[in-house]
């Protein structure tokens, strides 16, 4: 008589007993991931209905939402985001300890939505921060979100403590340049591409 072999998760194939550390690892930082809530328009909205009784986000050990960026390992940029507000969100984003992560929440924080070129929006917060996951959807379901944070967890899982930038000696965590607000928004970041258009055109730089 044969005797079928046990079903493994394909999450535990690596190893049933979860005694690598990288399992165990990024299995408590998933389950114990602290969001921090950037609600800038109706997306925030759903956002809260993702963390009521309905739809529990609490279930996955992420009910601690925090109001401070150096608590938080989780940026939620649910809305429009505003050229003015852009110097804040990468203010905090900065203030957050490594390792971070970025969730896009909605078409507006992911491509500017339906005021995408608008004279005060920006098109997609990815133009200043790293994003990890995008959440499409005006505003998307709570069950969307849902599934990008379990994206996120996805990502987490695969990471590995001897290979992640942030556990190496030689690896400075830089802050990301500052946008500037002035007659317009202005990305230090994209200085030299803007060099490169004042010299085409023949713009006086003085």
């Amino acid at each position: 008589m044969k005797i079928d072999e046990p079903v493994v998760p394909e999450e535990f194939n690596r190893n049933v007993f979860l005694t690598t550390i990288d399992a165990i690892y990024n299995w408590g930082r998933t389950k114990s991931m602290w969001p921090m809530a950037f609600g800038l328009a109706c997306c925030a909205i759903e956002f809260m209905a993702m963390m009521a009784s309905r739809f529990d986000l609490i279930r996955f050990g992420m009910e601690i939402i925090r109001a401070s960026p150096r608590q938080a390992d989780l940026m939620f940029v649910s809305g429009t985001v505003t050229k003015k507000m852009v110097p804040n969100i990468v203010r905090l984003y900065n203030q957050m300890a490594e390792p971070k992560y970025v969730l896009a929440v909605g078409a507006c924080a992911t491509s500017g939505g339906p005021f995408k070129e608008g004279y005060n929006v920006v098109s997609g917060i990815d133009k200043f921060l790293p994003v990890d996951v995008y959440v499409p959807g005006c505003p998307p379901s709570p069950e969307a979100i849902l599934y990008g944070v379990m994206k996120v967890h996805e990502k987490v899982m695969g990471q590995s403590v001897r290979t992640a930038p942030w556990y190496k000696k030689d690896q400075l965590n830089e802050p990301l340049p500052m946008p500037m607000l002035g007659p317009d928004l202005y990305n230090p970041k994209d200085r030299d591409a803007l060099m490169k258009v004042v010299d085409a055109v023949g713009v006086d730089k003085g």
